[in-house]
């Protein structure tokens, strides 16, 4: 790996409701990188923070389609060697762009975003604030799917470069070493946002159909979001079949996740998004999970066969859920399959110095 010589700052432009342990947690264990926070509220992560407050007229849009922006970036104080922020389109990374202007800094956008299609890219303000990020010194893309949307969009190709996420697996890891250990219950995992676009109402159809064959099977939903009473009405109605359990931390999930046979979601594109990659299956796949899941943009870069990807029908999900709720020697082939995948591909220390190599050729060139 190329050393980051003598260190590299870099200043990383939260978004508002930014989730943790993602993109800044990564940042901060590449070799020889130091990172400021910049936004609200401070993050759970080791780095310096500039709380900065945000301007939020409406919280009906999240993440990148997030209609805010960071008060008082102008008077942000230092000259690290990086401003970075997250997706081309965001209002943030437009404000990114502009503060590495004026203070002579690179500018770095990390890239999940999958479809040059999307209505954000052409409706102001962002796309002012695309026509920004596209000036960037370095485009760190999780998948192959950001790096040809953003050759699509006009991104030069030499500074568009794929790594792919990592887990850090002292935390979501099997039972034993070899991954063997079974869950005693028939128990299926959902982690994801309770929303309609991660799927939560069809895998509760599908569950129906599910116990009609596997009666004692259950299935535990944990996350938050605007679907949480239809959870809760199902676990009422089931009697115990369908539990919720709320939002968990990292160690929450992974005992979750250890605790269960197989991992479901079932992703649904909307106008203005589609799946990107999914750090929840790799979570359960580093747990010895099958995963069970719907098509949907690009996916397939995590979920690999011998895992499931399946059309968006509740009767497709209850076939593939059923067959590794009951059949243990399969199960244990997938498991041990998705844990070495991981391992190799995965792991959070490797895949933050893959990152730190991609900064340090950007820095070269």
């Amino acid at each position: 790996m190329t050393d980051a010589g003598p260190g590299r700052s870099i200043d990383w432009f939260m978004l508002p409701g930014q989730r943790p342990w993602r993109e800044l947690h990564w940042l901060g264990l590449m070799p020889g990188t130091t990172v400021r926070s910049v936004g609200s509220p401070r993050p759970p992560e080791a780095a310096d923070h500039v709380e900065l407050p945000y301007r939020q007229p409406t919280t009906r849009f999240v993440e990148a389609g997030a209609f805010a922006w960071l008060r008082g970036v102008h008077a942000l104080g230092g000259q690290p060697d990086w401003a970075a922020s997250l997706e081309l389109c965001s209002l943030v990374s437009g404000q990114a762009a502009a503060s590495a202007r004026r203070r002579g800094t690179r500018h770095a956008v990390l890239v999940w975003a999958n479809d040059p299609d999307s209505p954000l890219y052409r409706l102001p303000p962002y796309s002012l604030a695309t026509r920004r990020s596209l000036r960037a010194d370095l485009f760190l893309c999780f998948v192959e799917a950001a790096r040809d949307h953003l050759l699509a969009l006009g991104a030069p190709a030499d500074r568009c470069h794929v790594v792919h996420p990592g887990i850090d697996l002292t935390v979501f890891h099997p039972r034993d070493e070899q991954g063997r250990a079974l869950a005693m219950e028939p128990v299926v995992a959902f982690v994801s946002p309770i929303a309609p676009n991660k799927g939560i109402d069809r895998v509760l159809d599908a569950f129906e159909h599910v116990r009609r064959r596997v009666p004692d099977a259950r299935l535990v939903v944990a996350g938050r979001g605007p679907l949480v009473d239809l959870v809760r009405r199902a676990e009422a109605s089931t009697d115990g079949a369908v539990t919720y359990a709320e939002h968990l931390d990292r160690g929450g999930v992974a005992e979750l996740l250890r605790n269960s046979r197989v991992f479901v979601t079932a992703p649904r594109a909307n106008r203005v998004w589609n799946e990107q990659f999914g750090l929840a299956y790799v979570e359960a796949m580093a747990c010895g999970l099958p995963v069970v899941t719907t098509v949907c943009g690009s996916n397939g870069e995590a979920v690999q066969a011998p895992n499931v990807r399946v059309d968006d029908d509740a009767e497709a999900l209850a076939e593939a859920l059923v067959a590794f709720l009951t059949d243990d020697e399969l199960r244990r082939d997938v498991g041990r399959h998705n844990i070495a995948h991981v391992r190799t591909h995965h792991d959070v220390v490797t895949q933050a110095a893959a990152m730190g190599e991609v900064f340090s050729r950007a820095e070269a060139s």
